[in-house]
């Protein structure tokens, strides 16, 4: 069973970007990816990475203040109350935020050719991975043995 508490992400992923916590999406994979960093268990993840940072400038949380809350040991349900506190975000921001970011795409040509070459390096003929969200899921399973 995995324990979200303290996350071990060397031997499982996090939790993927469109699990809403509180409406919010990403913010459960966050918190498994600072609680791991935060115990030496992050494996390739990195905390405060460029969708930490989506999240973080929706917000208007310092990725360090996020971190130290982190730090004291609260619950997923307990973080979220301090988000909600911090950011004062009306909930209907947070689920069209929440929509857009499970959306967001690479853009032009240029993103879209560096996904074709994700999908290439992994032997992938997959044509329905459009969103960075699809191509972080399709990620997380084949890094822990999955088959593309």
């Amino acid at each position: 069973m995995i324990n979200y508490s303290t996350p071990d992400l060397t031997q499982h992923p996090p939790r993927s970007v469109r699990v809403r916590l509180g409406g919010y999406a990403h913010l459960a994979r966050l918190l498994d990816k600072a609680r791991a960093v935060l115990t030496g268990k992050g494996g390739d993840y990195h905390y405060n990475c460029p969708l930490d940072q989506r999240f973080f400038a929706f917000t208007g949380i310092g990725h360090e203040a996020m971190l130290a809350e982190i730090k004291t040991g609260k619950t997923d349900v307990q973080i979220l109350e301090w988000v909600n506190v911090q950011s004062k975000r009306p909930t209907n921001e947070v689920i069209a935020w929440s929509g857009w970011l499970e959306n967001l795409g690479p853009g032009g040509a240029p993103g879209h050719e560096w996904i074709a070459s994700v999908l290439k390096q992994n032997k992938s003929e997959r044509d329905d991975i459009r969103s960075f969200s699809d191509l972080l899921d399709l990620d997380d399973y084949l890094s822990y043995g999955g088959k593309a």
